[in-house]
């Protein structure tokens, strides 16, 4: 008798094997082709209640939208503050500052060291009066902002206050957020600038200070979002922002701080990318675990269990080939976000993979937040997502699977001795060359760029920054604010600062007589730096990763044996010197091309961060290495790379090649080969590419 069939879906699911339709995220979790009610975990959260999985609030956005937060920062003060002026015109809500890496460093401007970083990648604050600048027409008391520091907290906090304080404006009436997230500094972002102990203390004395004056301002960022661009797993990122923010909360309460005095300011910012469910999975689990982990500290108000964030949609994903599909990812990228129920929002712009976002490309990505707010009606339902089978599945994976994490690092004795150890670091690394693996392999795929790629790229304009024109007006301010001064008023509030560093009395207390005084940053910092010093990252190269993903590659084969043929002929293995220039420390592109070409056959020396083109050519030339490949993400290429080749012309050692890769605009890139460099690379270049035209380079 022929076997009767209920319906076509029975058939269907009959004849095909499910199972062999199951895949894996990079976490590892198993993920089904179909989610029934039997796959989630009984869930009778309500929003606004405890654990605050479907959001913080009991209305979410039906009441009020989340934040539409640009970061933005460039040239001088007076060009950005005209952007800020320009975008709170065309509908953003609240401003977000991106400071030059000068200023994150902790250098003023006429430094030797930041000669092509100044206004390149965010705007130089050397003064309280560049930050009245940045600030002018804008009222402090009504504008909430985000800023983006860490290591320079101390005085870039400070002239802020300050330069409230001369529109008239209290410390009490300020709203916004600080950063001030130094662990994730040395896990990936290296922006630090003194020892891990004393930076910590610098967070204690900005939370008990902002706790007990600035009741409106976040104090603290807890920043997951950089560990996600260099290559964390979502649930590493998780587990390490959430294990970031139990030190600094462990810090605090050291200071004498009650719980309820500064949990209720304490914000998160995570990065979102493109694996939608995962990402909206990953904000609702965040605020499940962070309310777990709260209730150890038995907070009395709720507000202190609640994890508040910040989201900015992913700048690695952003393709260098076809950039205007860019604006697509950024909004999926973007609704993962809302879906998964952020407080505010920074949307990327398509041309960020070229270079620095234009005013055209700005307002593409603020209207991206705007046509979902005002047009998809996604915010008049709270968690339109919830109960969805596959999301609250996917929800409770990311929290036991981070939750693994957490405790792992719970038993190194937290965060502070896992960084020292070099643990988490590590596994960030290993995962962002397995990611590079997986496209290389054709296991993940970018569109344009390891499938469907065009034979031509669009022409899209660059915003180009004069370093030179920008550095040159910053150093007439400074000479001017110093002749002005009461200069032996600053030497003694100086002295004060090194005396509160030996101390411990509160350091943000003592910088504002500093910045009243007139004190630049620099001098700020480095009266700091006399006491804490000045921390230098080991210098670490992680190898096998890629020999073990390629191994029975036939490509791969025949590279090691061209390799191992130049060193028979050459007497020794080809060597590189791979470095960034600069004081840009977003190495992870660095430690994945290090891989490569370690795996490979190649000796490879690396050196420290934040090195000089003098540096490196001197290192270039002890270390007696045929190629210097340079890591260029920070818009200093045309000053900085230049610069490295004219000293290795100086030492007579012209025959060193030059090659580089990175965020390089293609209106670039004949500049660089008329200057120099042998070869470029730009973003989504494979590995094996990469490293046998470097061979072809060096033959």
């Amino acid at each position: 008798m022929k076997e009767q069939w209920k319906s076509p879906a029975e058939k269907e699911l009959k004849t095909l094997s499910i199972e062999s339709l199951n895949w894996k995220t990079t976490d590892n979790i198993s993920i089904n082709p179909l989610y029934t009610d039997t796959s989630i975990p009984d869930n009778t959260s309500f929003p606004g209640i405890p654990p605050y999985t479907r959001g913080i609030r009991a209305t979410m956005y039906t009441n009020r939208p989340w934040t539409i937060r640009q970061y933005a920062g460039f040239s001088s003060a007076e060009a950005t503050n005209a952007f800020y002026h320009e975008c709170l015109k065309g509908g953003q809500t609240a401003l977000s500052v991106a400071f030059d890496l000068a200023t994150h460093r902790g250098y003023d401007s006429d430094h030797p060291r930041v000669t092509g970083d100044v206004g390149k990648a965010g705007v130089a604050i050397d003064t309280v009066e560049d930050m009245k600048r940045l600030f002018d027409g804008i009222p402090l008391d009504k504008m909430s902002v985000s800023m983006t520091m860490n290591g320079a907290v101390i005085p870039i906090m400070a002239f802020y206050i300050v330069a409230a304080e001369e529109q008239g404006i209290s410390p009490q009436e300020l709203s916004g957020t600080l950063q001030n997230d130094i662990l994730k500094e040395f896990l990936v972002r290296n922006t630090f600038i003194y020892p891990p102990d004393a930076s910590m203390r610098i967070v204690g004395d900005i939370i008990a200070y902002c706790a007990k004056n600035l009741p409106r301002f976040n104090p603290i960022s807890i920043s997951g979002y950089h560990m996600h661009e260099a290559g964390a797993t979502l649930a590493q990122e998780l587990a390490y922002t959430l294990a970031n923010g139990l030190e600094y909360v462990r810090t605090a309460l050291t200071m004498g701080l009650e719980i309820d005095e500064f949990a209720p300011r304490l914000s998160f910012f995570f990065g979102i990318g493109m694996d939608f469910f995962s990402e909206v999975a990953k904000l609702r689990a965040a605020r499940a675990l962070w309310c777990e982990l709260m209730s150890q500290f038995k907070p009395k108000n709720p507000q202190s269990s609640m994890l508040r964030t910040h989201c900015q949609t992913s700048g690695v994903s952003l393709t260098y080939q076809d950039p205007l599909n860019n604006v697509i990812r950024t909004t999926i990228e973007a609704m993962a976000a809302v879906l998964g129920g952020t407080q505010s929002l920074h949307t990327n712009s398509y041309d960020e993979a070229l270079g620095l976002p234009t005013s055209q490309s700005s307002r593409v990505a603020r209207h991206t937040q705007l046509i979902i707010a005002e047009e998809t009606k996604i915010p008049k339902v709270i968690d339109p997502l919830g109960g969805s089978y596959y999301v609250e599945s996917l929800t409770q994976s990311l929290i036991d699977k981070a939750r693994e994490y957490i405790l792992e690092i719970e038993k190194m004795g937290g965060m502070t001795k896992a960084i020292q150890l070099g643990i988490p670091k590590s596994q960030i690394e290993e995962a962002a060359a397995e990611r590079q693996i997986r496209l290389d392999n054709y296991e993940d795929i970018i569109v344009g760029v390891n499938k469907y790629q065009g034979d031509s790229q669009p022409n899209i304009d660059v915003l180009e920054i004069d370093t030179e024109m920008v550095r040159s007006q910053q150093l007439e301010r400074l000479a001017t604010i110093k002749k002005q001064r009461d200069q032996a008023a600053v030497e003694k509030c100086l002295a004060d600062l090194r005396a509160a560093a030996q101390g411990k009395a509160n350091l943000l207390e003592v910088a504002l007589k500093a910045a009243r005084a007139g004190a630049t940053l620099g001098e700020i910092s480095f009266a700091l730096e006399d006491v804490f010093g000045r921390y230098q990252a080991p210098v670490k190269t992680l190898t096998g990763v890629w020999q073990r993903a390629m191994i029975n590659d036939p490509n791969f084969k025949e590279l090691r044996e061209q390799i191992k043929q130049f060193a028979l002929d050459r007497g020794r293995q080809p060597r590189i010197l791979l470095t960034k220039l600069g004081q840009d420390g977003h190495d992870r592109g660095l430690k994945v091309i290090a891989t490569a070409f370690a795996d490979a056959g190649f000796d490879v020396d690396l050196t420290p961060l934040f090195t000089t083109p003098a540096e490196a050519a001197r290192q270039a030339i002890e270390n007696d290495v045929h190629v210097v490949g340079i890591s260029s993400l920070a818009a200093g290429h045309k000053t900085l790379i230049p610069a490295l080749i004219d000293e290795l012309k100086k030492a007579g050692a012209d025959d060193i090649k030059v090659i580089c890769g990175g965020i390089l605009p293609p209106q670039d890139h004949q500049y660089l080969i008329d200057a120099g460099v042998a070869a470029l690379f730009t973003p989504g270049s494979p590995l094996l590419e990469v490293v046998r035209k470097t061979l072809g380079v060096i033959l």
